[in-house]
């Protein structure tokens, strides 16, 4: 079985933020997506299926806090990894970031080498969770396969 590429989604409305984050990104061996306004975002993660997205807060449509937090509530996508890159450096901003389930923050304008670093760190968190899911579901299956242990209760 082959391993799929990490699929990144980039949510952002400014096509010159886009060419910049797929240019920095052109260098990782990854699919690209990307979503033009919030409700874009929420349909482009159910087709799409990413790994991580790279979420602009100031969104028309929905907000990257809104995004976020139906993306972080809904158990289906729980678990894709949320890179919030924003203008927005208030104490209040990252704490509503914080608040809406984002994984981590990003100000504009990117630093290449920090974006790719946080990127790379990101994909390889998502991966080991999902190795952790499949042994966690392999474990259980053996379990009821097996059924219960002499001497240990349910």
């Amino acid at each position: 079985m082959t391993e799929r590429k990490p699929r990144i989604l980039i949510a952002d409305d400014n096509a010159t933020n886009v060419e910049l984050l797929e240019a920095y990104l052109a260098e990782l061996d990854c699919e690209i997506e990307v979503a033009v306004d919030g409700r874009d975002t929420l349909a482009k993660v159910q087709q799409f299926q990413p790994d991580l997205i790279l979420l602009d807060i100031m969104m028309p449509k929905l907000s990257g806090f809104e995004v976020c937090q139906q993306i972080k509530q809904d158990p289906n996508t729980k678990n894709i990894m949320v890179l919030m890159v924003t203008a927005l450096n208030e104490l209040g901003d990252i704490e509503r970031a914080v608040a809406a389930g984002t994984d981590d923050f990003l100000s504009k304008p990117v630093n290449k080498v920090e974006l790719l670093k946080r990127v790379e760190n990101m994909l390889r968190l998502r991966h080991v969770t999902d190795e952790l899911e499949r042994l966690r579901r392999y474990i259980q299956a053996m379990e009821e396969q097996a059924g219960p242990l002499p001497g240990r209760s349910g």
